[in-house]
């Protein structure tokens, strides 16, 4: 089934393109593609020039695949064709003109896969000679020719030109190789006409030679014009002109006639059906020059001129103004004057003059105006007259000039000490230019020259004291004879702030938690002062302030030890110059009750650490005195009628006991020491019998005389031995 559908489908394609035969099987590619130019690329008129398209295609069928070649020339499309062979496309240019020049590529097409060569430029040159033909060698005054130009051979757009007497006098664009056009010939003579050509390759053109020269004759018409003017003396202005233009016929014809007078381009009088037109008029000086009368019958046309001169009268009056430059309400002196007449026709006195505006509020004398100048602009006139010729001058504009108003002085933005400034110099009223001098103390520092409206008299200066700025003026003079002075300068001079200084109330050392803190930042310099407080290690400022005093502080409320830290007050006035004081260490001490809290809780501590330590020792000699009674209740009879007795003598205090420990000691035994008058029993441990007849205690104390501290035995164990120690007072 899948073999029949292909057959089937082979068969279709045949027969609906018989030029393509399909292998279904078939794979190709194409490698390549190239244009070739032979003989050459670069050849002369009537070669034979062939293009050849050469492609290299691979394929896997047995069968050639179907081509489709494409010429482009200049990137359109010149010629295409169809070939189911592999052979290679030849694009032939039998005799080449200067219009196949340009540029050629080809392409190949494949079922769906296409590739284009590179281009390749192909230069033709040389071009045939033209040809000009007249449909009339002879023709009259007016009559219209046919004239055909020819480039025989030649192909592509081309543009003729027509020549009359080497003068080009038509242009034509054509797409073939010849034209025709239609010229009228109005001189009258022999003429020559010629044509040339050029083929237009873009971007280029290429022009031909010249063709051959073609005479024709041209007969004139047989009607003649006269043109007459009287006075045909001399003519003066005030004479009066006639002017009359005739025509003279030798035959008779049918066509409408029309006659036009005229001087320059100004037309006098014109008519369409009389043979004669006249004009008159009073002859002026601006009339010298030529009048001319035309004829126009059908195509023919006929010119008569004649020219001439008239002599001036009197000349056109000049006006002047003295003195040359005048300030409102100042005198000046216009004068009217004809500098030249002619005096065989007239006398000086008979010019008058006059002046425009008349009323001016001006004398006049013989042509000369005086009086005060206005306070505005205005435009004179001076007209002379005489004969009935009447003369304008050119208009004269006087512009009273406006002496300097008292000039104003004043500074730019501001004034801050030691830094420079600039101070206006300007007058209200004043014709420029106007020089603007600065003075300082009445002397001269500088000086400015205003030319424009929207110029300004800027001076930069430095002030280093504060009244130093009161000694500045200024002085305003323009052509005028007359300078003014303006008044002192009056202005504010800002002086930069100086290193605040930041004060801490109360004082450092008794800042504690709970008080008021009053951080005070003053400095010196020209109020307003903006004050700005810092904590250190916090980029915004705490509190923000402008004062008009040189002082001003922020108040912390409530202290506590959070508040401890660095600060720093910061101030800046208008002169922009912001400085920073110094830092100060803050440090919140403990509120007073919490000290007073404090000493009473270690009071109170000490307090029960001594009631403790005496009630401790109390103890410790209650439970003494009950053993040394208990030891004395023991001892023999004779013992304590000895002690009884000794007692007696020597008037002893009380007894104080304590536990000594004997360093050799291994038992421990109570024994009585005595220190000073004091009798001491002292505990001595596992002693052998008759060990207190190995010590000799003397009068000082054993542990003592070892530089020992006693060690104080809370226990009573049973007691082995007792002996009075004498223990010496310290």
């Amino acid at each position: 089934m899948g073999l029949l559908l292909l057959l089937t489908s082979t068969l279709l394609s045949s027969y609906f393109h018989p030029w393509r035969v399909v292998d279904a099987q078939a794979l190709f590619t194409i490698k390549g593609i190239t244009l070739s130019i032979e003989p050459s690329d670069d050849v002369i008129r009537d070669t034979s020039v062939i293009l050849k398209c050469q492609a290299v295609v691979s394929s896997s069928g047995q069968e050639p695949l179907s081509r489709h070649y494409t010429i482009y020339k200049d990137g359109e499309e010149v010629y295409t064709k169809t070939s189911s062979t592999s052979e290679d496309l030849l694009y032939r240019l039998p005799e080449a003109r200067v219009s196949n020049t340009g540029k050629y590529k080809c392409q190949i097409t494949i079922e769906d896969k296409k590739m284009i060569s590179d281009f390749k430029r192909l230069t033709v040159t040389g071009l045939s000679v033209p040809e000009v033909h007249l449909n009339k060698a002879v023709i009259s005054e007016g009559e219209e020719v046919t004239a055909r130009c020819m480039a025989p051979g030649e192909t592509g757009s081309i543009i003729f030109y027509f020549y009359e007497d080497s003068k080009e006098i038509l242009e034509k664009k054509v797409n073939s190789n010849q034209t025709e056009v239609k010229h009228r010939f109005n001189s009258v003579g022999i003429h020559k006409v010629h044509c040339a050509y050029t083929v237009l390759v873009m971007p280029d053109s290429f022009k031909s030679k010249d063709s051959n020269t073609v005479p024709i004759s041209v007969k004139e018409y047989p009607i003649t014009l006269v043109l007459d003017i009287s006075p045909t003396y001399k003519i003066y202005e005030g004479d009066r002109l006639d002017i009359s233009c005739t025509i003279i016929k030798s035959q008779h014809s049918s066509q409408s006639i029309q006659l036009f007078l005229s001087q320059g381009t100004q037309l006098l009088r014109s008519e369409s059906t009389k043979t004669k037109v006249s004009h008159n008029m009073t002859a002026l000086a601006k009339n010298s020059g030529e009048f001319e009368c035309r004829l126009v019958m059908g195509n023919v046309v006929k010119v008569a001129t004649k020219t001439i001169s008239v002599t001036e009268l009197f000349s056109v009056p000049i006006l002047t103004m003295s003195p040359a430059e005048v300030f409102e309400k100042e005198y000046m002196k216009l004068t009217c004057k004809s500098e030249s007449f002619a005096s065989e026709k007239l006398r000086r006195e008979e010019l008058i003059y006059s002046l425009d505006p008349s009323k001016n509020a001006l004398s006049q004398n013989n042509g000369e105006f005086s009086g005060l100048a206005l306070q505005h602009d205005l435009n004179y006139t001076c007209i002379a007259r005489a004969k009935g010729i009447v003369k304008h001058s050119n208009t004269l504009t006087v512009r009273p000039k406006v002496p300097v108003s008292n000039p104003k002085i004043s500074v730019v933005d501001k004034v801050v000490l030691k830094q420079p400034f600039k101070i206006l110099c300007k007058s209200d009223n004043g014709s420029l230019p106007i020089n603007y001098t600065l003075l300082k103390d009445k002397s001269q520092l500088s000086t400015i020259s205003v030319k424009l409206p929207i110029q300004k008299a800027l001076f930069t200066v430095t002030v280093t004291h504060t009244d130093e700025i009161s000694k500045y003026t200024c002085e305003a003079k323009n052509s005028h004879k007359k300078s003014l002075v303006s008044e002192k300068l009056n202005a504010t001079v800002i002086v930069p702030v100086s290193r605040p200084t930041l004060t801490v109330i109360p004082p450092l050392p008794e800042i504690s938690e709970g008080d008021h803190l009053y951080l005070i930042c003053g400095t010196q310099g020209t109020p307003p002062v903006t004050f700005k407080w810092y904590r250190v290690g916090n980029k915004q400022p705490l509190f923000t302030t402008t004062s008009n005093n040189n002082h001003t502080n922020y108040q912390v409320s409530g202290l506590t030890k959070q508040h401890s830290g660095t600060y720093y007050c910061e101030a800046v006035n208008h002169a922009n110059n912001a400085v920073s004081s110094e830092l100060v260490d803050i440090e919140v001490n403990l509120a007073t009750w919490k000290k007073a809290l404090i000493g009473g809780f270690c009071l109170l501590v000490v307090s029960v650490l001594v009631v403790v330590l005496v009630l401790c020792f109390r103890s410790k000699r209650v439970r003494v005195d009950k053993a040394v009674t208990s030891v004395w209740s023991e001892r023999p009879p004779e013992e304590a009628a000895n002690d009884e007795e000794t007692s007696m003598v020597s008037n002893e205090p009380d007894v104080e006991y304590t536990e000594v420990v004997h360093p050799r000691a291994a038992d421990s035994a109570k024994v009585p020491l005595r220190k000073g008058t004091d009798t001491v029993y002292s505990e001595l441990q596992n002693a052998p019998h008759g060990a207190a007849d190995h010590h000799d205690y003397g009068s000082v104390e054993y542990a003592e005389l070892n530089g020992e501290q006693p060690e104080i035995n809370h226990c009573s164990p049973e007691v082995n031995n007792y002996q009075d120690l004498p223990v010496p007072v310290d």
